[in-house]
């Protein structure tokens, strides 16, 4: 069923696939992406959970609410949705923004997580210069000018040459989304750094990530600072690993609901 529900005040969408009495479990997107960067893994993963996915804020069909945003406050969102929704405890898998929201989550209301995936992000999103020019090019350009740029970075060469269907659906993403929500959530992530907070997670973690992700190196760093997490590379792939390699990803978070449900 796909709906939208009030979420610290305001109008998210969101998704519900799976069995109703099944443990739940809740997706956050990347940053110019829908829920339905989700879609892979909805077959596999809604056989036996139930299937929770949401837009950020300032994405797909959430408010674009006024300035400032903050990770606390997609934090708050995300913990609102469950409250809404009447879900106590949930696992999390988040990508990039998502895992961002994910780190928050588990140091601010860790009572509310049964376990974690954190795919391709970081506790820290470099670089300072490289938030402020997406910023800059959006004001100028609009969305127009982000999606071939981004495309190139979060998706690998080969991907390109075997599935531009793919690309073109993750482009049509990237496209929608709005200019205003884009440009507040990149002023959100420069201005976030959980880089201490990562040693007072206590949650059962995975950290998994795209060999040819950029992201890599701070993905490896999240798994180093999160006592007794594990850590997954999938090769052959970049920022996007749920798409490149949707076996072996779908593969890896059922492992890990698995051990954890």
């Amino acid at each position: 069923m796909s709906d939208t529900i009030m979420s610290n005040g305001i109008n998210t969408a969101y998704r519900l696939d799976g069995p109703e009495d099944a443990p739940v479990v809740m997706f956050s997107n990347s940053l110019m992406c829908t829920y339905s960067m989700w879609d892979s893994q909805v077959s596999d993963i809604s056989a036996n959970f139930r299937m929770l996915r949401y837009d950020t804020r300032g994405h797909g069909g959430t408010d674009v609410a006024p300035d400032p945003y903050s990770i606390d406050q997609f934090a708050d969102d995300a913990h609102g949705v469950m409250q809404a929704l009447g879900i106590n405890r949930t696992h999390f898998i988040g990508l990039s923004l998502g895992g961002l929201i994910g780190q928050r989550l588990a140091t601010k209301y860790p009572n509310s997580l049964m376990s974690m995936v954190l795919c391709d992000t970081g506790s820290l999103m470099p670089t300072q210069e490289a938030w402020s020019e997406r910023i800059r090019i959006a004001e100028t350009d609009g969305m127009s000018g982000i999606a071939d740029p981004m495309l190139a970075r979060w998706l690998t060469e080969g991907f390109h040459k075997r599935d531009p269907d793919e690309v073109d659906r993750v482009r049509h993403m990237i496209l929608g989304t709005n200019v205003n929500g884009f440009i507040r959530c990149c002023k959100a992530i420069k201005a976030t750094d959980l880089t201490a907070q990562l040693g007072d997670i206590s949650i059962s973690t995975s950290v998994v990530y795209g060999a040819q992700d950029p992201l890599a190196g701070p993905s490896k760093a999240v798994h180093e600072g999160i006592a007794g997490s594990k850590c997954v590379v999938i090769d052959n792939a970049g920022h996007l690993p749920n798409l490149e390699q949707t076996d072996i990803f779908n593969k890896t978070m059922l492992e890990h609901l698995n051990r954890h449900s």
